[in-house]
């Protein structure tokens, strides 16, 4: 097998949150991390709230159902924080 018979599997894995970062384990083994401060939803909520997640989007999203949020492994990839709200 060479470096491009291997296909990224960009479905997540785990999710977990410090008091500053928002850490999401991928299938293909990758880890991405991304400061809380980005989802102001997700940094506003209690860390019990933020532990209940579940995937969404055949895998590829994380559903915050106590707080409705819902973020993408793709945004995660091209750094994309929550949009601003006027």
């Amino acid at each position: 097998m060479t470096f491009l018979d291997k296909v990224a599997d960009e479905r997540v894995s785990d999710v977990r949150c410090t008091d500053e970062s928002l850490i999401v384990d991928l299938m293909d083994g990758r880890t991405i991390s991304v400061p809380l401060a980005w989802y102001p939803r997700l940094a506003h909520a209690t860390s019990d709230q933020r532990a209940e997640w579940q995937t969404c989007g055949g895998g590829y999203g994380i559903h915050w159902p106590q707080i409705d949020e819902d973020l993408s492994t793709e945004g995660f990839l091209r750094g994309a924080s929550a949009p601003k709200v006027a």
